[in-house]
């Protein structure tokens, strides 16, 4: 079950819920106590998940914050009240940390030169270069490129290049942003406020890039940043995912999204709502899709 908790002043409270069957099953009660449970039938599961949905929406608004389970059952045994409470729902990790040895950011290093060097390839050859590239960042997952001053100037190379003036030199920004999902943040918010300032005139990415900004600059958290601008830029059938694994991956943010931004006096309607997607068509379809979802 999906567990969120109140601890304000003299109020310490949880409330979780999931969906069995076609049933809206929910547990609350204060914080310490295994509380009460009610259980509401639906036509289908899909009715019963929107209801969850829109209970989760809920309560997030009054000022909930979502736990993991893991940490819910680890409170001290008989702590009542705020005592009793877990710690915040966090983000997880996009991969899974690698290790970091000189032969492997070497060969991360030497896999970005040769994609930078890329010129004038074909779609699917270029495609191939970006994994390979991807991979051997993968081996080192997490890493900021900055942190080694080669690794550091072939990346910068390569994003450069989702801005060069030539269409010949260009790689596309969502070729990019499979990049940037396999390293440290910063880069990204290097990429988008430095790298990407000022894409030349005529840029193919410079309406996507623009709500990058925007969305870095609103959020203040470069992971949440990240996250949100590769849902937002990830363009059907061409991004790093099927639509069903974009709409797994969307799910899967969006309370993390809602929980910041109701943290911060807004909610996630108005957020989606006030996107601008800039006239690029494919953000504005993303846009509609996570409102819709």
């Amino acid at each position: 079950m999906r567990r969120f908790e109140f601890v304000q002043g003299s109020s310490a409270k949880f409330w979780a819920a999931d969906v069995q069957g076609s049933s809206f099953v929910v547990v609350y009660g204060r914080l310490g106590t295994s509380g009460q449970r009610k259980e509401k039938g639906f036509p289908s599961p899909e009715a019963a998940q929107r209801e969850v949905d829109k209970k989760i929406a809920e309560k997030l608004r009054e000022g909930y914050h979502e736990v993991s389970a893991a940490t819910a059952a680890g409170a001290p045994a008989g702590a009542k009240g705020a005592a009793a409470a877990s710690a915040r729902l966090e983000l997880p990790p996009r991969r899974r940390r690698g290790e970091v040895t000189v032969e492997r950011v070497q060969a991360a290093t030497k896999a970005l030169v040769t994609l930078e060097a890329a010129r004038g390839r074909r779609s699917w050859a270029l495609a191939w270069q970006v994994r390979l590239a991807r991979r051997a960042l993968e081996a080192i997952a997490g890493i900021d490129p900055a942190s080694d001053p080669a690794l550091g100037a072939a990346f910068d190379a390569v994003m450069g290049r989702v801005v060069a003036p030539k269409a010949a030199d260009r790689l596309p920004l969502g070729r990019a942003m499979e990049l940037l999902y396999a390293v440290d943040a910063a880069a990204f918010a290097r990429a988008v406020q430095q790298t990407w300032h000022r894409p030349p005139a005529g840029s193919p990415a410079a309406a996507a890039i623009a709500v990058l900004g925007r969305q870095l600059s609103a959020l203040g958290d470069p992971e949440l940043g990240l996250r949100v601008g590769a849902v937002l830029v990830d363009r059907p059938a061409r991004g790093a995912s099927s639509e069903g694994g974009w709409s797994r991956r969307w799910r899967a943010l969006s309370p993390h999204l809602e929980a910041h931004l109701v943290r911060t006096g807004a909610s996630l309607k108005a957020y989606l709502k006030g996107i601008d997607a800039t006239g690029d068509a494919h953000v504005a379809r993303r846009i509609e899709q996570m409102q819709g979802a």
